[in-house]
């Protein structure tokens, strides 16, 4: 058998063919959305303008869209020479999204009197061969249009379409480019570009539709393509009746015994069933389409259920290194260079990458067999990702494995009486806040809610509830998590303590947390301020500022953010503060020391939920391209020492935004020795960022003598002697010898790595 579905190994799929009615337009989306309620797949609908009526697929497609929820629709144009591409790849895309991922392509030089139409409405003029290659173009230029992982404006130059320089924009999924017809020119096109062919069974019979495949299968080939990439969808018609007179002329019985052929045999993918009568649609869904479904199951080697075919295109960007092949089947989500998704997964927040494979798990068995492949892959970059917005880049890397837990995401409380909660380690703190807010709790973490939970709460957690209520670890009740060598271990104060004591702190060194259980705090309403002041002493705000947090009550937390000064220009710094108090004479007080620091330029003070403070997540997908520089430093005191270094530094130019985070209070209560967060007499901890390394390090080093450690988080540097900034001596030799126990093989190295201690590593073999 050399075409079939035990050769392509498509899904089986079953959808209706609709055309527009100029009589009853809305007779077209009665039926859509009777075929969703029946379980079909997909709808088409066909565009042709020598049709008399108003009627245009386009919008058709569109207006169903709107009113149907889980069908995918495909508008049929077989007329592409009406449509502008570059027009046609946006308005896709922005359908796909708006319909969550459920629309398709369908694209076709058209019937002659279709061409004729078209011309007559003001298209181009074109032979057979002509408006075969416009097809091409449109799928060339869609496509460019579409592919977001280039860099730069699309261009192209074509001989019947042009784009000087367009935005590129993808859509919500891998949309399928289905090319129709059955002219020799269709079919090679159909070969070489599309994702699927499409033709009518009237059109080809048996034989026809077996020199189709043979012809689309040698155009695929000869285009380096694998022919399993073209799916296959067929048209067909017919009539419910009690005695069969011809094919598709009988009971659905008959209608079986004519189409499993077509699924089974002849590569048939997708079944159309061209009609608008509402019996004859419910009877092949409900009687002809369980049945092909079953006896495919029955002959054919994959099943209805079909297998998946990655491109030869993105086959082609597989990384060296890694065996692909031997992913474990388990995991929920495999994404690869080329794939369409890989540009949702490749970058971080703020840092580009580059990564060989990424597997979403979506549980901890799927943890479990992903970091197996990872063991099998010593030489191979290893990231763990949870909603990749770090500022250190530890979440993607060129070439390497990607372990994406962002589908674990679910909050759950588990006990109400002590405000137990358990949390994924790929919610966002935006997500978390808005599930606690309705109970009146809150967990202290971060200021920006699109940060995961597993980065945060595995590195420490400065927030702005911090000084009242300590750092996002100091909740942490307990953690499962997934070890090196694949062991699901629970830690908490009685099981695996020194574990538990490693995870708050030093977390991604020991493994894959899969589930987190916090007790949260009650809190209210808060205060939360934008204060914009601008200052000509720098050195002289930072030193007040640093006073006022210190001696402010520790209901108030505040962070301050500034940059270089413009030439000839004061210099802006803003504040961004929260108080633990909804009553408006205390927030006042808090604040109004921070606003009397320098000139007022601008204020946004409100009294709001918590969960509406941490509601400044974007839902837009990460996108960096660039390799910013970071460093991060914990400090005890803003002398005036700290603060003329810093002035000074910012002066430079070396830096392009400098960053103070008020700790201390409920942070500092914590016994240093409690957890791997060891800087806990820091009130302050600084972050500064540019673009060039040396020059960074440059301005950094006259800040270094000022610090006592630093946070993970926030610093880039891939130095192995920074760890010892991070630990202090006793801390990192616990560390050090907990790694060779649970990690000798440091398999979790690339996230400030702790090496295991030899000696340790030496007497456990």
């Amino acid at each position: 058998m050399t075409a079939g579905t035990a050769g392509y190994g498509h899904r089986v799929e079953f959808g209706t063919a609709l055309v527009p009615d100029a009589r009853d337009p809305h007779g077209p989306v009665r039926l859509a959305l009777l075929c969703e309620e029946l379980g079909y797949d997909l709808v088409t609908v066909a565009d042709d303008p020598a049709q008399p009526g108003p009627d245009d697929a386009w919008t058709l497609a569109s207006w169903i869209a709107g009113t149907t929820s889980r069908i995918r629709i495909a508008p049929d144009l077989r007329t592409a020479s009406l449509r502008d591409p570059a027009v046609l790849a946006r308005s896709m895309a922005g359908l796909d999204h708006l319909t969550g991922g459920r629309v398709e392509l369908q694209l076709g030089p058209g019937a002659h009197d279709q061409r004729a139409a078209a011309e007559a409405m003001g298209g181009p003029g074109r032979t057979r061969d002509e408006d075969a290659g416009a097809v091409a173009e449109v799928i060339d230029v869609v496509r460019a249009l579409w592919d977001v992982d280039e860099r730069g404006l699309a261009r192209y130059d074509g001989r019947h379409h042009r784009l000087r320089g367009a935005q590129r924009a993808a859509p919500a999924h891998d949309v399928p480019i289905v090319v129709a017809g059955t002219t020799p020119q269709v079919l090679e096109l159909a070969g070489t570009r599309g994702d699927g062919w499409s033709a009518g069974y009237d059109e080809l019979g048996t034989e026809g539709l077996r020199l189709a495949h043979l012809a689309v299968d040698a155009a695929a080939r000869a285009a380096g393509r694998d022919p399993r990439e073209v799916r296959r969808q067929l048209t067909v018609s017919g009539r419910f009746t009690d005695r069969r007179t011809g094919f598709l002329d009988g009971s659905p019985a008959d209608w079986v015994e004519d189409l499993l052929p077509l699924l089974a045999e002849h590569g048939v993918g997708t079944l159309l069933l061209r009609s608008d009568d509402p019996a004859t649609l419910t009877v092949f869904a409900r009687e002809v389409a369980p049945a092909l479904r079953a006896a495919v199951d029955r002959v054919t080697p994959f099943g209805a259920a079909g297998v998946r075919v990655r491109r030869a295109a993105a086959l082609a960007k597989r990384r060296g290194g890694i065996a692909y092949d031997d992913v474990p089947a388990s995991i929920a989500e495999v994404v690869e260079p080329g794939d369409h998704d890989y540009h949702r997964f490749r970058s971080g927040y703020l840092r580009g990458g580059a990564p060989g494979i990424v597997l979403r798990a979506a549980d901890t068995r799927q943890v479990v067999d992903a970091l197996a492949f990872a063991r099998a892959h010593p030489g191979v970059a290893l990231s763990l990702r949870s909603a990749g917005h770090g500022i250190s880049g530890r979440s993607t890397n060129d070439g390497g494995i990607v372990v994406d837990v962002s589908l674990m995401n679910a909050v759950e409380v588990l006990d109400e009486a002590t405000r137990r909660v358990r949390i994924g380690p790929g919610a966002r703190w935006t997500d978390v806040a808005a599930a606690l807010e309705p109970r009146g709790w809150a967990l202290s973490s971060g200021d920006y809610g699109g940060v995961g939970v597993g980065g945060l709460a595995t590195a420490g957690g400065i927030g702005y509830l911090a000084r009242a209520h300590g750092l996002t670890i100091d909740h942490l009740r307990a953690v499962e998590i997934v070890l090196a060598d694949g062991t699901v271990a629970r830690a908490d104060a009685t099981e695996n303590p020194e574990l538990f004591w490693a995870v708050r702190g030093a977390g991604a060194n020991f493994g894959v947390v899969t589930s987190f259980e916090f007790e949260v705090d009650e809190v209210g309403a808060v205060g939360h301020a934008r204060l914009v002041s601008v200052t000509d002493d720098v050195a002289g705000f930072l030193r007040e500022w640093g006073r006022v947090v210190e001696d402010s009550p520790r209901d108030l937390t505040s962070f301050l953010i500034t940059g270089p000064a413009r030439a000839g220009q004061p210099s802006v710094v803003q504040t961004l503060s929260v108080v633990d108090s909804a009553d408006p004479e205390t927030v006042v007080a808090r604040l109004q020391p921070i606003a009397d620091i320098g000139a007022l330029h601008e204020q946004d003070v409100r009294i709001l939920p918590y969960a509406a403070v941490m509601a400044n997540a974007s839902d837009a997908e990460h996108q960096a391209r660039a390799e910013p520089v970071s460093r991060s430093g914990l400090l005890d005191h803003v002398t005036p020492e700290f603060a003329a270094a810093a002035a000074a530094a910012l002066r430079s130019g070396s830096l392009h935004w400098f960053q103070i985070r008020s700790v201390g209070g409920a942070v500092s209560d914590v016994d240093p020795d409690a957890t791997a967060y060891a800087g806990r007499e820091a009130n302050f901890q600084v972050v500064a960022m540019g673009s060039r390394q040396d020059s960074v390090d440059s301005a950094w080093a006259t800040l270094r003598p000022f610090f006592q450690g630093l946070y993970l988080s926030f610093d880039s540097s891939t130095d192995p002697r920074r760890i010892t900034d991070a630990f202090p001596p006793r801390t990192l030799a616990r560390l050090r010898s907990l790694k060779a126990d649970l990690d000798p093989h440091n398999l979790f190295r690339d996230n400030f790595n702790i090496t295991p201690d030899p000696a340790v590593a030496r007497s456990a073999s």
